[in-house]
């Protein structure tokens, strides 16, 4: 069962993607400016296998590819698969799911790496919701919509990121961990995405079941982050450049969850190079500082510091990997600086 971490105290890290096309330098990257708490990256420019969802799509029931296109042909018999994934999650048979060489290049590079002296390492799944809501079947709907295949679809997931985190745990690390990529999480609410809190509790009760370490979420748009913390994540990764101001929205949430050992990772610095690019270490300081602030008066600047890890907004494979390296470094930098106070 999933759990908390120790605490980070403010360390550096990244989300998911890297532009590179040679796993060895871009983990040579990450391990150089994320030395405490490394990350397994997807590689999306060394194959479209690498990129979200795609990605974890290796054994999805009655899938079809053509050409850049995936979906799941229902008129097809796919129950004795749907059934497999049912055993295999009672059974944690998880070597099942592992990973081909074309679909996560970054992560076998990052498990052949000793990081015994790390204080985390952590690799990313795609979200079931993400995952139900994006691909559809051939009448172009959505996964999510059919309560059983996304329950089956949620266990499939929950078994990949077993795998990946015994993948990670070769590395010797002290600790691992999984983090659920949900940038469809935005829908919560929506009258036209039929997103419930109970598909969001699923998610997190059947993926955390398989999991030994910790179990993050990520979102990078706005969500109902009250509802996510009440799950109690170990961490809670989100677009702090973007959507700091309606997260702020709940600060007595906030407070609870860092009380009970939360960590929450601050995406101070923007993803997109167009942005970045209007930036300087010292503005986004300067917006780091003034989250900090605001939240003082309610959760106090020493627990503030000490549940927080520094990342980009997202991931980094829209940038070019001299820009990436660009990114990454302030991400380095604010950390040295939110260390020091």
């Amino acid at each position: 069962m999933a759990d908390f971490l120790k605490s980070p105290c403010s360390i550096a890290s990244g989300v998911g993607s890297l532009p590179h096309t040679d796993p060895v330098q871009a983990v040579d990257d990450i391990l150089r400016l994320c030395p405490s708490m490394p990350y397994a990256p997807t590689l999306p420019n060394i194959s479209p296998f690498e990129a979200i969802i795609w990605h974890d799509s290796e054994f999805l029931p009655g899938r079809v590819v053509q050409g850049n296109k995936l979906y799941v042909d229902r008129s097809l018999d796919f129950s004795l698969e749907m059934e497999r994934v049912y055993l295999d999650f009672m059974e944690q048979n998880v070597d099942r799911y592992a990973a081909s060489p074309g679909y996560a290049a970054g992560y076998f590079e990052m498990a052949n790496r000793d990081l015994s002296q790390v204080w985390c390492v952590k690799c990313q799944i795609t979200g079931p919701v993400t995952f139900g809501l994006t691909i559809s079947d051939q009448d172009r709907r959505p996964l999510a919509y059919d309560g059983q295949y996304f329950d089956m679809l949620t266990k499939m997931l929950a078994l990949r990121a077993r795998w990946y985190e015994v993948l990670m745990q070769k590395t010797g690390a002290r600790q691992t961990l999984v983090v659920i990529d949900e940038p469809y999480l935005a829908a919560l609410g929506s009258s036209v995405m039929q997103l419930t809190p109970e598909m969001i509790a699923s998610v997190f009760e059947d993926i955390g079941s398989l999991i030994e370490g910790g179990i993050g979420v990520h979102c990078c748009s706005n969500t109902d982050w009250g509802l996510l913390m009440s799950f109690k994540p170990a961490v809670i990764s989100l677009d702090a450049y973007g959507t700091a101001r309606e997260f702020l929205l709940y600060r007595n949430q906030i407070r609870s969850y860092l009380e009970s050992g939360g960590i929450i990772a601050w995406g101070i610095v923007p993803a997109e190079l167009d942005k970045f690019n209007l930036e300087t270490t010292e503005s986004l300081w300067q917006r780091y500082l003034s989250i900090r602030n605001e939240l003082e008066p309610v959760v106090g600047k020493a627990l503030f510091d000490i549940q927080a890890v520094i990342t980009p907004s997202c991931g980094l494979r829209l940038a070019d990997v001299p820009g990436a390296i660009r990114i990454m470094e302030t991400v380095a930098e604010i950390s040295k600086r939110a260390r020091s106070l």
